[in-house]
């Protein structure tokens, strides 16, 4: 079985964003970057899958592809897949940041080539937050699709997928080839070793332009202005239950 595991490199989360002086969008100079954690956890759980790790059987995937689309620097992210387990890479260098169709699109024209039995992707990157790229790439491919798995287990030609819901768990099967993408607590990524980290320098990365795959990337959206979230207020201290009531009334809150 073959998985593909799409990644992005975003500002490492670690890192406090910085809005650009004009506001037209977060400033990125002499920013620390590093793989989006979602698809940090994709690319571990595709790894399981060829290992055999937890509860999969060792073989599950025989190949792990991983794609990115952005700058020449995702490079380095593709190289932090690779040094994790990762097979081989695909870079599409834009020097713009894509919209989610724009994104989906391409990877459906990867999916058209590589042919994966499985796309495997985070929920969501942490610097757009949009939740939307797997949902479309789905819906492009006319692929059956899971969202937000807390638990992947490969069945009879199956993804069974358990995620969390407002009620409680909720487990779904998707007839493969299906695309996952994934939550928090699939699993903890782990870390590379030096050993495999200078093995990664060794295999491929494919160099790929837009271009080359003749998908209309064109924006949809305008980002007319990003601030930064009003600072919050000083709190307040009461003396006792009574006090607090009557600071509550005199919100308005109660």
């Amino acid at each position: 079985m073959k998985v593909l595991v799409p990644v992005k490199r975003v500002i490492d989360s670690n890192v406090k964003a910085r809005v650009k002086a004009d506001q037209t969008g977060v400033d990125l100079a002499n920013v620390k970057m590093s793989m989006n954690p979602f698809d940090e956890i994709a690319v571990e759980e595709a790894v399981r899958l060829k290992e055999g790790k937890e509860h999969h059987a060792a073989g599950t995937a025989t190949e792990i592809v991983v794609v990115s689309i952005g700058v020449a620097q995702a490079q380095e992210t593709l190289r932090t897949a690779l040094a994790m387990g990762a097979d081989r890479g695909v870079l599409i260098q834009s020097d713009t940041d894509l919209e989610p169709l724009a994104v989906a699109k391409l990877l459906k024209a990867v999916v058209d080539e590589e042919k994966p039995d499985l796309v495997l992707l985070g929920k969501q990157s942490i610097d757009g937050d949009n939740n939307a790229v797997g949902q479309m790439l789905a819906a492009l491919l006319d692929w059956p699709q899971a969202t937000f798995a807390g638990k992947l287990a490969i069945e009879g030609g199956k993804a069974v997928v358990t995620r969390e819901v407002d009620g409680g768990l909720q487990t779904v099967s998707a007839e493969l080839p299906a695309v996952v993408s994934v939550d928090l607590r699939l699993n903890t990524p782990r870390y590379a070793s030096l050993p495999n980290i200078m093995k990664a320098k060794k295999k491929e990365i494919a160099m790929k332009a837009v271009a080359d795959y003749g998908v209309d990337v064109a924006d949809r959206l305008k980002v007319l202005k990003v601030t930064e979230p009003p600072k919050r207020s000083a709190g307040v201290k009461v003396a006792d239950a009574a006090e607090l009531v009557s600071k509550l009334k005199d919100a308005g809150v109660l």
